[in-house]
């Protein structure tokens, strides 16, 4: 019969994993980690030029917003795809400008579609069609925005490049 105290010791060696885990996390989420490699310096000045970084209502995205899911098995594999991210810059792949541009590309487009199977999962923290005040919008944005959950359309299939410069498509 086991004792009440190796139960004990398993039930506190979990919960401190997860402390762990979720310490990691946090930390992971912040935009001055994701921004601490030089690769990324191009990205978080273009997001300081749009309105996920300043706006009349000083709400702000961080990068974690619009690139880690909440819930925690999508947050644990976008986690484990991000270390891609991580080879790649070590590599040499895409740490110089010139080399992150020859890339841009096909790496906005990973995020796109990551967005669109998605549905956008991580614009809706903050942006759903249900909560848009129509009246506020251009008449334009409103036939669109009233069109496209009819059509299927996610919020990534119109708004590309909004945080970060969109990228030239490659010409063949």
């Amino acid at each position: 019969m086991m004792r009440w105290w190796v139960g004990a010791v398993f039930f506190l060696a979990g919960v401190t994993a997860l402390g762990g885990v979720n310490a990691f996390f946090e930390y992971t989420n912040t935009t001055d980690f994701c921004t601490s490699c030089h690769t990324m310096q191009w990205n978080k000045e273009e997001w300081m030029e749009t309105l996920h970084f300043r706006n009349r209502v000083g709400v702000r995205a961080e990068c974690a917003d619009c690139h880690v899911p909440k819930e925690f098995f999508p947050k644990v594999m976008a986690k484990i795809l991000a270390v891609k991210d991580l080879y790649h810059h070590l590599a040499g792949t895409i740490d110089t400008k010139e080399q992150f541009e020859i890339h841009r590309w096909a790496m906005a487009n990973r995020v796109w579609e990551k967005m669109k199977r998605s549905d956008s999962r991580e614009c809706r923290t903050c942006h759903e069609y249900e909560d848009m005040d129509l009246s506020q919008q251009s008449r334009s944005a409103q036939r669109r925005h009233e069109k496209a959950p009819l059509e299927g359309k996610t919020c990534i299939d119109c708004h590309k490049g909004v945080a970060h410069r969109m990228p030239e498509e490659p010409k063949t």
